[in-house]
């Protein structure tokens, strides 16, 4: 099959392009759809996957991990889990912040 046009780094990737690109079987892909939760591309009529930016970073991402730095399934998903979590934190201390700026500015005026 001929390569098409290099795609940019903002255009949707179908499974069979990424796949491609990171040199695992589209198979794995929708296998780890099941196993990590932050996974989830587009799905369109006929249940074709297309992956966004920050999905091909993930599975970049989770690529890595498994198969250069040696973590497990399990492992992955601890780590993206807290990363999550930590990514929470934060958004929950900004938004208290944000409250009690606008609480004394309110007091000011």
């Amino acid at each position: 099959m001929a390569a098409g046009p290099e795609k940019g780094p903002e255009a949707f990737r179908t499974i069979g392009e990424l796949a491609q690109e990171i040199g695992r079987p589209q198979h794995i892909l929708r296998y780890w759809e099941t196993r990590f939760s932050q996974l989830r591309p587009l799905q369109r009529a006929g249940g074709r996957r297309y992956y966004r930016p920050d999905d091909v970073a993930l599975v970049r991402r989770i690529d890595a991990l498994l198969s250069r730095e040696g973590y497990s399934i399990r492992g992955v998903q601890r780590l993206l889990d807290a990363e999550r979590s930590a990514r929470r934190g934060r958004t929950d201390s900004l938004r208290a912040l944000r409250d009690s700026l606008h609480g004394a500015l309110s007091e000011d005026g």
